[in-house]
């Protein structure tokens, strides 16, 4: 996914999301996001081939029941091949009582499985990003899984995305799930409001948790944009708030060479050498 072309493109659609969580870490889980921010889902997109794009929230406020904390989620994204993406992230969290962890460590391989809205194509985009989840610092030990099928639709101002996603903890290898819909809003400027709703369930135990997300992007650049949102929640009897302020970077690592360039010293059809002349931008 191109977590900055995400951040540059117009509102998008998504229909309903299931988002599978890990029970015993459910409180820390929850609030990272997986690959654009400022949300806890993601989109139909991968990054292009040889682009990183970094997200980060270097001032997130979050506080659950009575415990507070301060974390930096951070994900790396990398397009590997066409229409596939690397993604790894992680949390350092520094509660106010109690040592600093690194929470919500996983690797995740995303492939776009069907080109779309957010390719300039027609119908929705469809995406699946799976993997391992992986042991935390301070924090579960072990391995998990997680598998999620994300659709993106668009409707004339409005985007949808709507994330499918279920998961094994690293403990004892419980399934959780949860549904997520983001809306991003376009209203013909480079700040766009954008919201999300989700919903989380663990099947064995029946603990449930409900959440709201409202706030906005804005597009600097075409290599940087801007989030800020709040966040509103409530697992069984705990009250959740957060506040979000990140940003989302992108840079070309490998690739852009001009395909129609030819190699130095090629002959041409007339049996004369051929001139290679360097293409520049033109604006």
């Amino acid at each position: 996914m191109n977590i900055l072309r995400n951040a540059l493109r117009r509102t998008a659609r998504v229909a309903g999301a299931l988002l599978l969580v890990s029970p015993l870490a459910w409180l820390v889980e929850q609030r990272a996001a997986h690959a654009y921010r400022p949300f806890d889902g993601t989109d139909g997109d991968v990054a292009d081939t040889g682009e990183f794009e970094l997200e980060l929230g270097p001032l997130h406020y979050a506080q659950e029941g009575k415990e507070k904390f301060f974390l930096t989620p951070t994900v790396f994204n990398l397009g590997v091949i066409p229409r596939m993406e690397l993604v790894f992230d992680f949390v350092p969290l520094y509660p106010q009582n109690g040592s600093a962890q690194v929470t919500d460590t996983d690797v995740f391989a995303k492939y776009l499985l069907r080109s779309g809205v957010l390719q300039g194509e027609s119908g929705p985009s469809v995406a699946v990003e799976a993997g391992p989840l992986i042991p935390e610092y301070n924090g579960q030990k072990g391995f998990g899984a997680s598998l999620d099928l994300i659709v993106s639709e668009q409707y004339g101002w409005l985007t949808l995305h709507l994330n499918n996603e279920g998961q094994l903890s690293r403990q004892d290898l419980v399934f959780s799930y949860a549904a997520n819909l983001i809306g991003e809003f376009d209203i013909g400027s480079k700040i766009r409001p954008v919201a999300e709703l989700g919903f989380e369930i663990e099947p064995s135990s029946g603990a449930k948790g409900y959440s709201g997300l409202g706030g906005v992007i804005w597009t600097v650049s075409d290599s940087v944009a801007l989030d800020a949102a709040a966040r509103v929640g409530r697992l069984e009897a705990a009250n959740n708030f957060e506040a979000r302020l990140g940003l989302t970077w992108t840079v070309p690592v490998w690739g852009g060479a001009d395909e129609d360039a030819q190699p130095p010293g090629q002959i041409g059809s007339n049996g004369e050498p051929v001139v290679i002349i360097a293409k520049g931008n033109s604006k």
